[in-house]
């Protein structure tokens, strides 16, 4: 079964404790310390993606069409949209884009039901397809770790070293070596709710870095006390600091700093999830 098909319904059940608050702070204290993306739009207020819808028709004004782009957020694997509403209600002007059909659906749901309008694309973020430039790229919640080749890796940097707005920034965070190998490794973990519950069988290949865990979802169906029983497998690569400072550069971006998740430190061979901070280098308006 796909990745984030029927997990994709108590996705948001099982995150609900995710401090997408925190993190928010974080991404937003880390564009205004070295990108060049700002709010749009009043904070709480409807901050759907005119920028881009603009940007995409033909724009009399070319200098508004670049400052509306310079203020667009592209945000890889959005999931259900949870980190993508918090960023909106900023005032920010911001496209979710995720590979899962399901996840999307209810990243939608979820947007019109906080009278937003956002966008949402179904791609592959190997296969990142803008209409336009954004000032930040956005990949937050260890997405860039279902990337499972360095090629894949490597291939998806190009794409949003592409897409970046001139001096624009990438900013994404991924799991550690270290936390696959060493911190969860091979556990068992399960979780008991009162509409759901799962099981979660972690597996950590050593000799690739790949770390697999199996689902197995028990979601409530309907009236009654009958659950239907699902079975998702999930595969996730562990990568190194200098892995990922390798990857950005020979993807043509550059590095510009790295940051322990957790401590907001430098990182530390300890670390579990670093945020890194990359620009685009070469372009000129």
């Amino acid at each position: 079964m796909d990745a984030y098909s029927d997990f994709a319904d108590v996705y948001d059940t099982f995150m609900d404790e995710t401090p997408y608050e925190v993190w928010g702070d974080f991404v937003v204290e880390l564009m205004n310390k070295y990108g060049v993306t700002k709010p749009t739009k009043n904070a709480g207020k409807d901050t759907g993606s005119g920028a881009g819808d603009e940007a995409y028709n033909t724009e009399e004004n070319t200098e508004e069409a670049l400052e509306e782009e310079k203020n667009l957020i592209a945000e890889l694997g959005c999931g259900t949209g949870s980190f993508t509403i918090n960023m909106a209600k900023r005032g920010y002007d911001i496209i979710g884009i995720d590979m899962s059909s399901d996840m999307l659906d209810i990243a939608r749901k979820k947007t019109q039901a906080e009278g937003l309008d956002i966008m949402y694309l179904e791609q592959d973020m190997r296969e990142l397809d803008l209409y336009c430039t954004a000032g930040t790229i956005l990949s937050v919640c260890d997405s860039i770790n279902y990337l499972l080749a360095d090629d894949d890796v490597i291939e998806t940097f190009k794409l949003v070293n592409n897409f970046l707005f001139p001096k624009g920034v990438f900013i994404f965070d991924f799991n550690t070596l270290h936390k696959y190998r060493d911190v969860i490794g091979d556990v068992t973990i399960a979780e008991n709710r009162e509409d759901c519950s799962f099981i979660w069988d972690n597996y950590y290949h050593d000799k690739a870095h790949i770390n697999e865990y199996d689902l197995t979802i028990f979601a409530k169906c309907g009236e009654g006390d009958v659950f239907k029983r699902s079975v998702e497998t999930h595969y996730q690569r562990g990568y190194t600091l200098d892995e990922m400072i390798s990857f950005v550069e020979r993807a043509g971006l550059m590095f510009i700093t790295a940051i322990d998740a957790d401590t907001h430190e430098a990182p530390t061979d300890e670390s579990e999830r670093i945020y890194i901070v990359a620009g685009e280098c070469g372009k000129q308006l």
